[in-house]
């Protein structure tokens, strides 16, 4: 696909999501859109953001688990890119305004320490990470439905990141079985998701290693000094203005996000 088009289509995503204007799936509109091709529509996207003064500061694996798969209608891990902007703070208030069909999702999160290049091992994974987070993901397509649409769609679109929210650092993960946490997402005190970070590519780590790999493909790695959400424990909640979301993953301490208009 020509560069024009490319950023063409980052230009059409960048303006719905300022705008809070969804638009058609392009899978719809222009033949031949390959997963090489969204990708490089993604990282025009967030040259984008960066222009506007964003930073980013870290990465996340979608569609991990196949609960989110089965409810996406989609078939395969993919990644997006994170910056300082959609950050919220544990405890603090996320806003609907502005936003066009926002959803949560329980996740842990690694704080990578050292640069993570092509095929990595699950212990060169572990030697490179500083720490570990308990994780809410927040992902808002910019599409006109939050479904059926193509993983092309979907990549283009920054993988439906939205924003995220971080619980404190544990950097004694050692004594953690990651591949076992129990995770319950509950909404105004009640459990809405339960589900166990198995779910998350059969262990969390394997995300990263994941990551590694289609980040290999784009001549790219996982930078030091980044975090990486590990993707999705259950299928995603559709927010709601004055909804007060928890998150409670074994061994760690709960976290929380307030639903404002």
């Amino acid at each position: 696909m020509d560069q024009n088009t490319i950023k063409s289509i980052a230009d059409e995503l960048h303006t719905a999501r300022k705008n809070t204007a969804p638009v058609t799936q392009f899978s719809d509109r222009i033949e031949g859109l390959t997963r090489p091709d969204a990708y490089s529509v993604q990282e025009e996207g967030i040259r984008l953001r960066e222009a506007d003064g964003e930073k980013v500061i870290g990465m996340k694996m979608g569609l991990t688990s196949e609960g989110k798969r089965k409810q996406m209608n989609l078939d395969a891990p993919l990644f997006g890119v994170l910056t300082d902007v959609m950050q919220v703070e544990n405890g603090g208030k996320y806003s609907m305004k502005g936003k066009i069909h926002p959803k949560i999702e329980p996740e842990v999160a690694f704080h990578i320490k050292s640069p993570l290049k092509g095929k990595v091992t699950r212990e060169e994974v572990l030697a490179a990470c500083s720490g570990v987070y308990a994780s809410l993901e927040i992902l808002d397509s910019r599409y006109e439905h939050f479904k059926y649409f193509s993983m092309e769609d979907v990549i283009s679109d920054n993988s439906s990141s939205s924003h995220y929210i971080l619980g404190d650092l544990v950097t004694d993960f050692n004594h953690l079985d990651l591949k076992n946490l129990n995770m319950k997402m509950s909404v105004n005190g009640t459990v809405a998701q339960e589900g166990n970070s198995v779910d998350i590519s059969g262990d969390p780590v394997v995300s990263v290693i994941q990551l590694c790999e289609l980040l290999e493909a784009r001549g790219k790695e996982i930078p030091a000094d980044c975090f990486v959400l590990a993707g999705a424990a259950t299928a995603a909640v559709a927010l709601e203005p004055g909804m007060e979301v928890s998150l409670e993953v074994e061994g760690f301490k709960p976290i929380s996000v307030s639903i404002g208009e």
